[in-house]
């Protein structure tokens, strides 16, 4: 341990810690609003309207469908070298709350679409900018935010240093259970107590002509598929299956489909294929909704010096979800569909996340700590938390420089932002303004 300790101390003498703050949009050499157009290809053309209308809403929307612009980024900085599992795209309403497998709430990470193994300060940063974002978005003060991003940076150092004296056994089991009362995250759990599978059945679906519930449709958001369609995503099922552990195939072998659409969801994944399944299990009051999301190459693939050949995307998000959290959705696996790669898991089984106006003031504060807390508990299991506490040390010199990146990143955001909007406007990019409920 106190080997990596010193190498982590010695990684400052490749990039210093202050230089950790350094950003300037002029060491770009592409055009940021033809790199997320180019990011687009393969999506399906119709829907992407809806992802470009929903990144120009602001630029917090912005920020969320732009990781492969902020990939790019990332990459033209100086790296520590201290690789780590990085959930990727790391920002605010990216942590939230879940199920575990014995019922109980769990607040963690929970986004996983772009993990791979990448440098730590990678996740560190982009989590920073979102505070920034969001907490514009919400009405916090400048002062309220840069409080918000030492105080994130306070508790992942601190929690770091905690994880390099913990044994490893401890680490594995250990989860974040002080803050669950601090106002922002009993928000989310109150909301994810809510969001049970029978509400999910009353919110989506209604009566079908043989009286089982099918999906309503809400079209483009929520629409049915074709006969062939249905065939192709049922016939998934049962590779999914073969990536389950024998407990939960035997689970999953007690429920029958008995609807199939397709759902448009979140930001930065509008576009991509994600079809969502009705099964049933005991009774019309059993049901079990899955969710097959298509996943494409991480967005940090390209950048990243050795890449893990998982042979399925899908596989590579379950099994970094499996590193990142202490506790997974028990029924997470994978598949394919003509060529496509799946991600499978369970459709809002207890899931809620921050909204953006409890990300105000204190709020937003509590919050950060949390976030850190999340973040340290992440990379400590996935990297080397020795050499990441002898890295950052004991002073706030880490934490002044990620603050210093955030800001200037945050006001980049809204320059790329305002350039989408100018594009939209101009008539070169589609965008389709949905209608706020």
């Amino acid at each position: 341990m106190d080997e990596m300790r010193r190498y982590g101390r010695s990684r400052r003498d490749v990039v210093s810690r202050p230089a950790h703050g350094e950003w300037s949009g002029k060491r770009r050499r592409f055009d940021p609003i033809e790199l997320i157009m180019a990011a687009n290809r393969g999506r399906v053309p119709r829907l992407v309207p809806i992802k470009m209308g929903r990144m120009a809403a602001s630029p917090f929307g912005f920020f969320r469908g732009a990781v492969p612009l902020m990939a790019a980024d990332l990459a033209t900085l100086p790296s520590s070298g201290l690789i780590t599992q990085i959930c990727g795209d790391a920002h605010v309403r990216n942590l939230g709350a879940y199920a575990a497998p014995d019922g109980e709430l769990i607040f963690d990470v929970n986004d996983f679409d772009e993990t791979i193994r990448a440098p730590w300060e990678w996740d560190v940063k982009r989590l920073a900018a979102s505070l920034v974002l969001a907490g514009r978005e919400a009405g916090s003060s400048e002062e309220c935010c840069k409080e918000a991003v030492y105080l994130l940076m306070q508790s992942y150092r601190a929690f770091v240093s905690k994880f390099s004296n913990m044994p490893f056994t401890e680490l594995e089991r250990f989860q974040v259970l002080r803050h669950l009362r601090l106002a922002p995250i009993a928000g989310v759990l109150q909301k994810a107590r809510r969001a049970t599978p029978l509400e999910t059945l009353e919110k989506l679906t209604r009566p079908g002509k043989n009286k089982l519930p099918a999906f309503i449709e809400s079209k483009p958001l929520l629409s049915h598929v074709p006969r062939r369609v249905v065939r192709q995503v049922l016939a998934a099922l049962g590779s999914y299956r073969e990536t389950l552990p024998a407990e939960r195939q035997i689970l999953l072998d007690r429920y029958s489909p008995v609807d199939v659409a397709f759902k448009v969801v979140g930001t930065g994944s509008v576009g991509t294929r994600d079809f969502v399944v009705l099964l049933l299990g005991n009774s019309l009051k059993d049901p079990l909704f899955l969710q097959i999301k298509e996943e494409p190459p991480s967005a940090y693939a390209n950048y990243v010096k050795e890449i893990e050949n998982f042979l399925n995307e899908g596989r590579r998000v379950v099994e970094g979800q499996r590193r990142l959290q202490t506790q997974c959705d028990p029924l997470l696996g994978w598949t394919a569909i003509e060529g496509r790669d799946y991600l499978v898991r369970q459709l809002r089984d207890h899931k809620a996340s921050i909204e953006m106006e409890e990300l105000k003031g204190q709020g937003l504060r509590d919050y950060a700590r949390v976030c850190g807390e999340l973040m340290a508990k992440g990379h400590s299991r996935t990297g080397s938390p020795a050499a990441l506490a002898g890295y950052l040390g004991a002073s706030d010199k880490m934490d002044k420089a990620i603050a210093k990146f955030a800001f200037s990143y945050a006001d980049q955001t809204s320059r790329d932002h305002a350039q989408l909007r100018a594009a939209i406007k101009a008539g070169k990019i589609q965008a389709i303004k949905e209608q706020q409920n």
